[in-house]
């Protein structure tokens, strides 16, 4: 499906939060940008993850009229962030923390344009089944753990890993779809012919 011109400008390189909002019908101008990503000191996860996303929108909106979506992803363990693995070991151990737990992953999503900057929060729990080591092991070697957060994606292999969720399956993937319609809409964008569900 091709979408066309760009509405929005995608202050990321995820080919996953392009995909979700074209899923919506929203056409996007990839615009990825380059901050620094290093949690500050006493820093809780969802404020981490909504610095983050404000950052990248603001970066991401410099030169273009159109409005700007940036957003952050982080796994979250006994209040400890997960970032993306550095190497086999740090994702074996990462899946290995996880393996028949709870834990939580936090996505925000800000939007520059009219309304100023506009951001939203959301956390899903994601039950996680006993996974061996011999499992992790192979899962590592398709490829999918390298650059995600946590060491995993829920809308690949890692799909029969997830024993359940509560929340947001999109947020879990990378982008809380029924927010960030909310926070479009706010900011001028239609989502549906003629205007029809737009927010007043």
């Amino acid at each position: 499906m091709t979408l066309s011109p760009p509405v929005l400008r995608l202050a990321s390189a995820s080919p996953r939060r392009r995909e979700l909002l074209a899923s919506i019908g929203i056409a996007t101008e990839v615009a990825p940008v380059d901050i620094d990503e290093t949690p500050h000191a006493g820093e809780s996860a969802d404020g981490y993850v909504l610095r983050l996303a404000c950052d990248k929108a603001l970066a991401g909106a410099a030169g273009s009229t159109l409005p700007t979506l940036g957003s952050d992803t982080a796994v979250v363990l006994d209040g400890a962030i997960l970032g993306k693995p550095r190497d086999r070991e740090h994702a074996c151990e990462m899946l290995t923390a996880l393996s028949g737990r709870w834990h939580e992953v936090m996505t925000a999503v800000a939007v520059t344009g009219p309304q100023g900057l506009l951001q939203a929060c959301v956390t899903t729990r994601v039950a996680m089944r006993p996974i061996a080591a011999a499992e992790i092991a192979a899962y590592w070697v398709t490829g999918e753990p390298a650059d995600k957060a946590g060491g995993y994606a829920i809308q690949g292999r890692a799909a029969i890993l997830v024993e359940r969720i509560e929340g947001s399956h999109s947020a879990v993937v990378g982008l809380p779809l029924y927010e960030t319609a909310q926070l479009l809409q706010r900011q001028g964008l239609a989502l549906w012919p003629d205007g029809v569900g737009a927010v007043s």
